[in-house]
């Protein structure tokens, strides 16, 4: 049986350092690589993972398995880049030694991303993790610090952001004269930052502009029906406002009550807009209409009559909002609504709302599934 055991290394630093072009095969050779590459930054990690490849080829060939050390390496500028370059140069290994597995040494988790890459050309027995112990004194903490100083990426990350809150934090203290209100504001913003990192918000902002290009460049429905929606919104979060201030003080509960009262009808439309340009270019593009987007539009008008029920009943029972009159209606003329009457008048609307569209959208489906058999 015959055993890769290879060093990966996405980054390309073994390549550049040792000024060497991968990929590299042979105890021999990976012996004058770790030379190299040792001469040139002894600090390097890579040091230790190529030690432990002839490590580990050592020890297979102790057992009788035929082990072959190699070393791969990612030459390129970008990330694609280099793990094209890694996955041409296994091909290369794969063909000049025809190994039945192979045993992945890898230093970072970067590194570790060109696993699924070996994985795809041979069966991967083991990942060996390389991680290089530190002295624990203050003189390898020091060395330590200055790596990490070094790490443009990690900079970015950690020293910004703290750097800044170092800044805004004696001004807060100085304006708002109370340590729990600077505190308090810190938090909030450390809190912002670590759930737009998490999340991957940045990630979805640099994409942001990208996606609206093509949109506007395919002629796509949905992005003028998206500005027509934060349109909307707009309106509704300032009609919202001023129905608050109408209030003068009625308290946290009732004015958020209120503004959702007045505001929800237009985040509605908002929403509403929003979905039917997501129908039409869904149409557009292949002539059917799915079941789960036809019911969005129903599903944004009724939920919006649901909340615009429940804000009217508190807003109404707190004094802040006159009662429903109905039109004359035959054999009961006109009728004044209690805030009970009001909220399950508006509860029901809801519900029958999202029935319709629970209706439509299936039927649709059904014509889509018939015309579907039709055609095969």
């Amino acid at each position: 049986m015959r055993t890769l055991v290879v060093c990966v290394d996405r980054a390309g630093d073994v390549a550049r350092k040792a000024d060497v072009d991968p990929p590299i095969a042979g105890r021999e050779a990976v012996e004058s690589l770790v030379v190299a590459l040792g001469m040139d930054d002894p600090e390097d990690s890579s040091v230790n993972c190529l030690l432990e490849v002839l490590r580990l080829t050592d020890e297979l060939r102790a057992e009788g398995d035929d082990a072959v050390p190699a070393v791969v390496s990612g030459v390129a500028d970008t990330a694609v880049g280099a793990d094209r370059s890694a996955a041409a140069q296994l091909d290369e290994l794969v063909a000049a030694h025809a190994p039945d597995s192979a045993i992945v040494v890898v230093d970072t988790a970067e590194d570790e991303r060109l696993v699924p890459v070996v994985e795809s050309r041979l069966p991967v027995d083991a990942v060996d993790r390389v991680v290089v112990r530190q002295a624990r004194d203050i003189e390898s903490t020091y060395y330590l610090l200055k790596q990490f100083l070094a790490d443009e990426e990690l900079r970015e990350s950690v020293l910004v952001p703290l750097g800044a809150v170092l800044l805004v934090f004696p001004v807060l203290l100085t304006v708002t004269r109370s340590l729990a209100a600077a505190v308090a504001s810190i938090t909030a913003v450390i809190g912002v930052f670590i759930l737009y990192k998490g999340l991957s918000i940045d990630e979805y902002l640099a994409d942001l502009p990208g996606q609206a290009r093509d949109a506007l460049y395919s002629g796509r429905v949905s992005i003028v029906t998206y500005v027509i929606a934060a349109g909307l919104a707009l309106v509704g979060t300032f009609a919202g406002a001023l129905g608050v201030s109408a209030l003068g003080d009625p308290g946290v509960l009732v004015a958020a009550m209120a503004f959702g009262y007045r505001s929800v009808p237009w985040l509605a439309l908002a929403a509403l807009a929003g979905a039917t340009g997501r129908l039409i270019d869904e149409y557009i593009r292949d002539e059917t209409l799915g079941a789960a987007r036809l019911n969005l539009p129903f599903g944004a008008i009724a939920v919006g009559l649901v909340v615009r029920g429940f804000t009217g009943y508190f807003v109404e029972r707190a004094g802040a909002l006159a009662p429903l009159h109905t039109p004359p209606l035959p054999l009961i003329g006109a009728a004044v609504l209690t805030p009970e009457e009001r909220l399950a008048t508006f509860v029901l609307l809801g519900v029958l709302v999202s029935l319709v569209g629970i209706r439509v959208s299936s039927h649709f489906a059904a014509g889509d599934e018939s015309a579907d058999a039709v055609r095969r």
